[in-house]
């Protein structure tokens, strides 16, 4: 049974279009550890995702991605360029992980975070505490489903049994390679 998360994303760094555009992409730059943790102890392949565009006018829930790989080592921790390296870190024990997510849906419209707000469906998401700046976030099916609903314009919760499905069929597929790099150049999410 696959779990569902929420993605927090700036999308002038990475945006839906750019993961529509690319198919598939790494999940990088991420330094919380409740967030890695997330990525290590529950995630899976196959899991469904919110992409949610952060710090947007408006921020809201762009699209669906899906989990291909999750728990990969970050490879931005080792590179002394990047903002994101972490010198403590070696290959042999990464502190530091990252998910390669692939492109499902894109809404036509960004639901705004002020609609999610109102859907009775989601009062209790943890976007929506006081608070919370988790760029990753575990959602309820119940949450996915209304969040996609709202996406789609149907205004209600769509039918658990479609998302469920379309996860287990494609959480059977063979992976495609990934290219060296994980993100596509240019692409680089600020930190997570």
């Amino acid at each position: 049974m696959p779990r569902f998360w929420l993605l927090k994303c700036e999308p002038d760094v990475y945006s839906i279009r750019d993961l529509e555009r690319d198919g598939r992409t790494g999940w990088d730059s991420v330094r919380n550890y409740q967030v890695r943790n997330f990525m290590r102890d529950e995630m899976q392949a196959g899991d469904l995702g919110v992409f949610y565009h952060s710090n947007a006018d408006p921020s809201g829930a762009a699209g669906v991605l899906r989990i291909v790989r999750p728990a990969l080592p970050d490879p931005t921790q080792f590179d002394p360029k990047s903002e994101y390296h972490d010198p403590k870190s070696t290959r042999e024990a990464p502190t530091w992980l990252m998910c390669e997510v692939e492109f499902v849906e894109r809404f036509p419209e960004v639901v705004p975070l002020e609609r999610l707000r109102v859907e009775p469906a989601l009062a209790g998401m943890l976007i929506l505490r006081k608070g919370n700046r988790l760029s990753v976030t575990p959602l309820e099916e119940t949450e996915f489903e209304a969040i996609r609903a709202l996406g789609a314009g149907r205004g209600k919760p769509a039918s658990a049994k479609s998302s469920v499905e379309s996860a287990g069929k494609s959480a059977g597929k063979s992976p495609v390679k990934s290219s060296a790099a994980p993100v596509p150049a240019g692409a680089r999410r600020k930190s997570r």
